[in-house]
Order: C-alpha cells, then sequence, then structure tokens
C-alpha cells in the first residue's frame, strides 16, 4: 500500500489563524473550480470520496488537510509523515468580490507564508491551460523559487490524437523551463486514472520516499 492510501480526513479551515500548525511537510492541490483538483486527489489515494467532488463551482471554500501516515510495526499506531492539502478551487463566475477576494487572502496567504508547504500540484485542464487564474497561481509560487511544482494536464483523455497531446506537453514543458522553479509536467485523467503511478513518483521524491 502506497503512503498515500493511508490519508485521512484531518480538519477544514476558513482562515490561515485556523491552520494546524506547520510541523510537518505538505503538499498542496490547487485548481479551478471543475479542473478536476478533488478527483485527483481521490484517485491518487484510492479513496472515492476522500475529497470532496462538487458539481457546483465555488463551493467548498475551506482548506483542508489529510493527513500521511504510517503503522507502527510493534504498537500499530499511526505516526504521521506529512499532508496533502486541497485548497478551494479557484475561477468562479457565480460568486459575489467579496468572495473572490476572501479566497485571494485565504489561498495567496498560504501560498505565500506556510513555511511546511514543499510543494503545489496545479491540476489543470488539458484542453484550456494556463487560464488567467492558473497564471495568477503560477506567478505566486513564481515568488517563492524553491517551491515545486507539478503541473497535471488532467482530463487527457479528451484529447483526440497522440500528436495532440505530445503537441501540448511541449508546449507545457516549455513554458515550464522559464521557471527557476522545479517544476514536472504531466497528462493526466481522473476518469481512466491513468498517470496516477507518475504522479505518485513526483511526490515520493518531494517527500524523500521510495
Amino acid at each position: 500500500m502506497s503512503i498515500y492510501e493511508s490519508a485521512r480526513f484531518l480538519t477544514s479551515s476558513s482562515s490561515i489563524s485556523g491552520l494546524p500548525a506547520a510541523a510537518l511537510p505538505e503538499i498542496a492541490f490547487a485548481g479551478r473550480s471543475n479542473a478536476g483538483k478533488s478527483t485527483t486527489i481521490n484517485v491518487l489515494t484510492r479513496q472515492g470520496k476522500l475529497a470532496y467532488a462538487s458539481k457546483t463551482p465555488g463551493r467548498t471554500q475551506l482548506i483542508n488537510f489529510f493527513e500521511l501516515a504510517r503503522k507502527d510495526p510493534a504498537s500499530h499506531e499511526r505516526i504521521p509523515l506529512g499532508y496533502l492539502v486541497d485548497l478551494p478551487g479557484y475561477g468562479f463566475a457565480k460568486t459575489t468580490e467579496q468572495i473572490r477576494s476572501s479566497w485571494s487572502d485565504l489561498v495567496g496567504g498560504y501560498m505565500d507564508s506556510r513555511s511546511s508547504l514543499i510543494g503545489v500540484v496545479l491540476v489543470m485542464d488539458a484542453r484550456r491551460p494556463f487560464m488567467p487564474s492558473d497564471e495568477w497561481v503560477i506567478s505566486f509560487l513564481a515568488k517563492r523559487p524553491t517551491m515545486r511544482m507539478a503541473w497535471l494536464l488532467n482530463k487527457a483523455d479528451q484529447l483526440r490524437t497522440v500528436s495532440e497531446r505530445c503537441a501540448l506537453i511541449r508546449r507545457v514543458r516549455e513554458r515550464a523551463a522559464e521557471f527557476a522553479n522545479p517544476v514536472s509536467v504531466q497528462l493526466f485523467s481522473g476518469l481512466k486514472k491513468t498517470g496516477t503511478e507518475e504522479l505518485r513518483s513526483t511526490l515520493d521524491s518531494w517527500l524523500g520516499i521510495g
């Protein structure tokens, strides 16, 4: 069993002050509403309902923490190793300016100042990568040049041909090369569950396991 299958919900917070103590490494998942961020977490952890996947864009405005742990062979107790962090989806249109501002303060504040954050998985729709709100996250993370990024091109099953997929990967990798940050790029399909092992391998390297 991979470490990601050990994931258990820990807590939610609507404010930076309500977050758990910054002690263990955290890997955050960011993405536009309906890009498949929550589905990606569910596929990664092999738990279909771990992260709530809403059909209403912008509905979830909380930072959700999921604890990763190993079991002590002697006591069988859980020993926490780190967290997967599900950030609120962005880019939603049917919300007020106050909610959008609150999202920026919450997510921006987390990405800017969280000392235990070691990397961010940016989930983008493979058919529409680098939307303006994606660019906001990328430029924000670029301010922390040691911050790892994984650009996950989800819904790759919607790309019709191999040449289309290859052209997309080439274009996105060229963009990734512009940044000082270490950036990995891959195709993914939450529906088909393809690309899961590649994602796990990337996150293993971030956590120093495997």
